[in-house]
């Protein structure tokens, strides 16, 4: 089996096509948000059926919550942001997912959330590159 090959997983079409995939975690694909406004990461869980965090049996709710925090610390330090912010909303994709997204005074919508927001700006090729690049070694 290929790493991140899961019997039964299957990605939600919406996270594949606004998301790049960066790396593998241990539970988790860590993707790229592709909207260039906010430094966005996403873990998805390689679990099938998995949409709330209790639908994931004991031992892979703890594997998350280290992965968020391992995300978190690494985009923090990457970014130089203010805040971070976490969530597992699923009210439109419902596939669980977890978004971690730097914010700092003066981004897009600052102080407000970031979903829902304008419209979505691609990242140029290169920068995409160069972002994930920073995330990688942050990590």
């Amino acid at each position: 089996m290929l790493k991140g090959d899961r019997p039964g997983f299957e990605l939600d079409r919406r996270l594949d096509k606004d998301s790049v995939p960066l790396m593998w975690l241990g539970l988790c694909e860590l993707r790229v948000m592709d909207d260039r406004r906010w430094p966005w990461l996403i873990l998805v869980p390689q679990r099938p059926r998995a949409v709330e965090i209790h639908d994931m049996t004991p031992l892979d709710q703890a594997m998350l919550t280290f992965e968020t925090n391992l995300v978190s610390e690494g985009l923090k330090k990457a970014t130089g942001c203010l805040k971070i912010n976490t969530g597992a909303l699923g009210n439109v994709v419902r596939q669980l997912h977890v978004h971690v997204v730097a914010r700092s005074e003066g981004d897009p919508n600052w102080p407000g959330p970031v979903w829902g927001f304008g419209q979505r700006e691609p990242y140029r090729r290169e920068d995409m590159h160069r972002f994930a690049e920073t995330i990688r070694k942050a990590l």
